[in-house]
């Protein structure tokens, strides 16, 4: 069941309140006491992420981690975020991910770009995620893409591997993985 948002909320969110929304279609994130809300992904964003995680699903679960889409990250108190894709190591039962979990994050670059280029990379990484892979599609017609594998150095993440349409992305950690990138786009 979904609690219904009060217009008449006064004052920061608490996770408490948070969590009290229950499950919705809308992405919900608590940012510092501020309740965040993203329109839903296009087709062509969620096409990708699913792609995404079905590339990364098989070398992480070789490893021993977990694959998820859009799950709550506690990054800290009072800050949750739902990546496009976390993978973790952590109970596939609980309610949230804590950010000491999560090995890897993935966003996809949607029309609030901005967020996953700029913001989003700068609390990943206060949060010591170590990988974060941003999928970045030529929008607004989707006709290349370009993924950037980020690595955690220091309190920055550094590019550690690219690739855009044409060619393959490949990585040995946080686990072994191979996405042809051009793949990402075939939506037939």
């Amino acid at each position: 069941m979904t609690a219904a948002l009060d217009d008449a909320h006064l004052g920061p969110w608490t996770e408490a309140e948070y969590f009290a929304l229950g499950e919705t279609q809308n992405r919900f994130e608590l940012i510092d006491g501020s309740l965040l809300l993203s329109p839903a992904p296009t087709k062509p964003h969620q096409e990708i992420s699913s792609l995404l995680w079905m590339a990364m699903r098989p070398g992480a679960r070789a490893a021993g981690l977990r694959t998820y889409e859009a799950i709550n990250v506690r990054l800290q108190t009072g800050r949750i975020v739902i990546p496009d894709i976390v993978v973790a190591d952590t109970d596939p039962l609980g309610l949230v991910a804590e950010a000491s979990e999560v090995r890897l994050v993935t966003e996809v670059v949607s029309t609030n770009g901005a967020d996953d280029r700029l913001i989003k990379v700068q609390l990943y990484a206060k949060a010591g995620i170590p990988w974060y892979l941003l999928a970045d599609p030529v929008l607004p017609d989707y006709d290349s893409i370009t993924l950037r594998l980020l690595r955690l150095d220091g309190e920055h993440y550094v590019e550690h591997a690219a690739a855009k349409s044409g060619e393959t992305l490949e990585f040995d950690d946080p686990f072994p993985c191979r996405i042809v990138v051009s793949d990402l786009l075939d939506f037939d």
